[in-house]
């Protein structure tokens, strides 16, 4: 079940899913025997399908308005910026006998000032990502005990993502029953994530290397009580 759940998750980030995904179970097509106990099923596009997620989607640009407006009108800026760069850069390309030298030169001022304001507008959104992430961290909880549960009452044994199986009929597809059941069990979830949360993933590569620099460090050293020196007893 770990699997499923690193699957869904896909690094934080899940895509809309494809209506095919949920197509309803049918009988198998042919002469087809379906075998009983096995089921495939697509965690990533069951994630991006629930009603949590779905929602969390929808109320993004309302909660972080004011980053989203402030990203945007950025771009805006930068886009200005680059405007008559682009222009000048264009002229002097069709200029007869073009300083090659110079026309880099003006190529590599206008890629760093891309790439700064692209860093700039990434920092500006972070709040949406991390937001993202937190959504998709509470569904990712209750995705195994879904998936579970749809097992338990399809009476499956085995399931194997859809990613990885080359075809197989949609008697086996099972993502509506396992949708249904984490939409129940997480009809909502939070969108802002509290002050200093960071995503698992983070979390645990933090805690190994708290761990390892906890292994490393050296043991501190036993301080050596000092000798006695035993008094000659007199007679």
């Amino acid at each position: 079940m770990n699997t499923l759940l690193k699957s869904a998750l896909l690094a934080g980030l899940v895509i809309t899913a494809p209506m095919t995904a949920f197509a309803a179970p049918k009988a198998a097509s042919g002469t087809g025997t379906v075998a009983s106990g096995i089921a495939v099923a697509n965690p990533s596009a069951i994630v991006a399908a629930s009603t949590a997620y779905q929602t969390a989607q929808s109320q993004r640009p309302v909660t972080y308005k004011a980053q989203v407006d402030q990203a945007n009108s950025r771009r805006n800026q930068i886009a200005a910026q680059l405007k008559p760069l682009y222009d000048k850069l264009e002229a002097d390309s069709k200029a007869p006998n073009a300083n090659r030298a110079a026309l880099e030169q003006q190529a590599v001022q206008i890629q760093q000032i891309e790439q700064a304001g692209e860093r700039e507008i990434q920092q500006i959104l972070a709040p949406l990502g991390l937001s993202q992430q937190y959504v998709l961290e509470q569904i990712g909880d209750k995705l195994d005990a879904a998936t579970q549960a749809a097992m338990n009452k399809q009476g499956v044994t085995l399931i194997i993502d859809s990613q990885s199986v080359v075809k197989a009929d949609q008697a086996y597809n099972i993502n509506q029953a396992v949708l249904a059941e984490l939409n129940t069990l997480i009809p909502s979830a939070q969108l802002v994530p509290p002050a200093g949360w960071k995503p698992r993933a983070q979390r645990e590569q933090e805690a190994q290397q708290a761990a390892q620099q906890q292994g490393a460090a050296p043991a501190p050293a036993t301080a050596t009580p000092p000798a006695t020196t035993k008094k000659p007893t007199g007679r």
